[in-house]
């Protein structure tokens, strides 16, 4: 992969669409202005695809809508799509069982194209200026990204300013498979969390903090993923209720002893199995379309649910507090 800015593609309404490759000798990454998605991941010396991506732009607006891509303003679940911020009741559209805002809905930032301000050979900083009322949420918004690549190592840094009182809480949503396979199946799992969020049956949390200990979610040694349904995640992990300085949350390790550290300075990390995952018939990365459990989502993010239970870490930023995450994946083999 050589580095720089080359066209990728329209979407559907004619937008254009950029790919900004950028990389070290060790380590290449290509980077959409669509949702700011981390589109294709690669160790120099193995060659094959750490994530789950597509050479082509139109199934980024809809089956791949969240591979890779930054979600916001607000990641995961809303509950009955409400929410009252700084005393004033707001509506987001209802994309979730027709009650539920999920994903900050169709006008989120995983959907929309990006501005590149500046970019290198190992760098790229990319911004979204989001409306006052866009999707519902109040405010002005600037949300800025910029990545960037030192030796095995891509780093993730998100801010987001308001000129009002709002609801942020970014996340990117990418799939791994470290084998570069059509299933993780085998892949092992290191998570330095001692609590998670128990889900109910829509999916949403509680409002319980629970220990790990003695649930199936215990990955405080590394234990083998299935990939299949005699396994379930769809939870957040619990590492702190505030944002911290830069720490390793989870490992994860590929069968062909590829392994990926993921830090972050953000308080919680979403597990997804991708077990709901559609059957695919778009072109991937790989030879063979995406089917279930083709990918592991870990999302570094404020709990979901903070809405809801006011006991959460707060979601509520307002002009004089940014929201700011920084987050780092370090690849070895």
């Amino acid at each position: 992969m050589s580095f720089g800015k080359s066209a990728f593609g329209q979407t559907s309404d004619g937008r254009e669409v950029d790919a900004i490759d950028i990389g070290s000798d060790d380590l290449a990454v290509r980077i959409l202005t669509f949702g700011a998605v981390i589109n294709d991941v690669r160790l120099t010396a193995l060659g094959h695809p750490l994530t789950l991506g597509s050479p082509e732009v139109a199934p980024y607006e809809g089956a791949f809508k969240s591979f890779g891509s930054l979600m916001g303003p607000v990641v995961n679940r809303i509950k009955n799509a409400k929410a009252t911020i700084a005393g004033q009741d707001y509506s987001f559209e209802t994309n979730n069982l027709g009650r539920h805002t999920q994903h900050s809905g169709s006008t989120g930032a995983h959907l929309q194209v990006w501005d590149v301000v500046t970019f290198d050979d190992s760098a790229v900083h990319l911004a979204l200026d989001m409306p006052d009322g866009l999707g519902g949420f109040p405010g002005n918004r600037r949300v800025t990204v910029a990545y960037s690549v030192e030796g095995t190592a891509l780093t993730m840094q998100v801010r987001c300013t308001t000129d009002a009182p709002t609801i942020i809480n970014f996340a990117n949503h990418s799939y791994w498979n470290l084998d570069g396979s059509d299933n993780y199946g085998g892949h092992t799992l290191l998570v330095h969390a001692n609590q998670y969020l128990p889900p109910d049956d829509l999916l949403m949390p509680t409002g319980q903090i629970a220990p790990v200990e003695n649930t199936p979610y215990d990955y405080r040694e590394p234990g083998t993923l299935t990939g299949d349904d005699s396994q379930f995640f769809d939870l957040n992990y619990c590492f702190s209720d505030s944002d911290q300085p830069l720490r390793e949350l989870a490992v994860l390790t590929g069968k062909t002893g590829v392994s990926m550290s993921m830090a972050s300075t953000a308080p919680g990390l979403q597990a997804y199995d991708a077990g709901t995952m559609k059957d695919q018939e778009h072109p991937t990365h790989i030879s063979t379309p995406y089917r279930p459990y083709a990918g592991f989502a870990l999302e570094a993010q404020r709990w979901p649910g903070a809405l809801a239970h006011k006991h959460f870490p707060s979601i509520e930023f307002d002009a004089d507090k940014p929201f700011e995450q920084t987050t780092r994946w370090t690849f070895s083999a």
